[in-house]
This record gives C-alpha cells, sequence and structure tokens, in this order.
C-alpha cells in the first residue's frame, strides 16, 4: 500500500505530458495549375501559449514542398481544416503532412497522402 501511495504521489508531482499535434485527415485535389492541399488537425490547444501553429508538405526524402502557417490558436474549433495552394514535382506520387506545435515541436507521426495521376 505504502508503495502504491508513493507512485501515486510521484504521478501527481510529474508534469503533465503535452499533446502534440494529430493530423486526422488530409487530401490533395488538383486545380488547374496546381495542388489544394486540405489538411484537418486536432490538437488540445490552450491559447497562445500552446497551439498547433503549423504543417508542413514532404516529398518521400522529407524535402518540404510547402508549409502553412496557422497564426492563431483554434481552442473553441476542434479539429480545424486548413488549406494550402501548392505546386507538386512532375511525378509525385505521394506526400507526407506533419504538424508543429511550439511546445511538443514537430509531430512524430506524418500523414500518408496518394496523389492521384
Amino acid at each position: 500500500m505504502r508503495h502504491l501511495l508513493a507512485l501515486c504521489a510521484f504521478l501527481a508531482a510529474a508534469p503533465a505530458s503535452a499533446a502534440e499535434p494529430e493530423i486526422v485527415d488530409a487530401v490533395a485535389t488538383r486545380t488547374d495549375a496546381a495542388y489544394r492541399v486540405d489538411v484537418t488537425i486536432a490538437h488540445p490547444d490552450t491559447g497562445w501559449d500552446h497551439y498547433a501553429d503549423g504543417w508542413e508538405v514532404l516529398d518521400a526524402k522529407g524535402t518540404r514542398l510547402g508549409y502553412r502557417l496557422l497564426g492563431h490558436p483554434h481552442v473553441n474549433e476542434q479539429p480545424f481544416t486548413r488549406s494550402l495552394n501548392l505546386d507538386l514535382p512532375e511525378g509525385t506520387r505521394e506526400v507526407f503532412i506533419r504538424a508543429h506545435c511550439p511546445v511538443d515541436g514537430w509531430g512524430k507521426e506524418t500523414f500518408r497522402v496518394v496523389i492521384a495521376p
């Protein structure tokens, strides 16, 4: 019992782990001469001190193809979707999306989006 109480006290005193932004969904749609990438993100934004502040589009080698800055917290809008128009290199068949927040940095998980020919 003493060990259980000690464990509970330790866990209560430990700093809470912040949740990194999660890509819930992403699609790429061909427009006239480019692609529109729509990305839906979920993140427990708390305000200006901790919010999802951007996402990037990467190719299979990890090269950044585009970046979307998110200019404000979305505390009461979760999950939320934002778009980015970009040109993709000829022959691109897939891209990867990952999100960022100032507390947790870049998300560890990427979201794969297949590009229709």
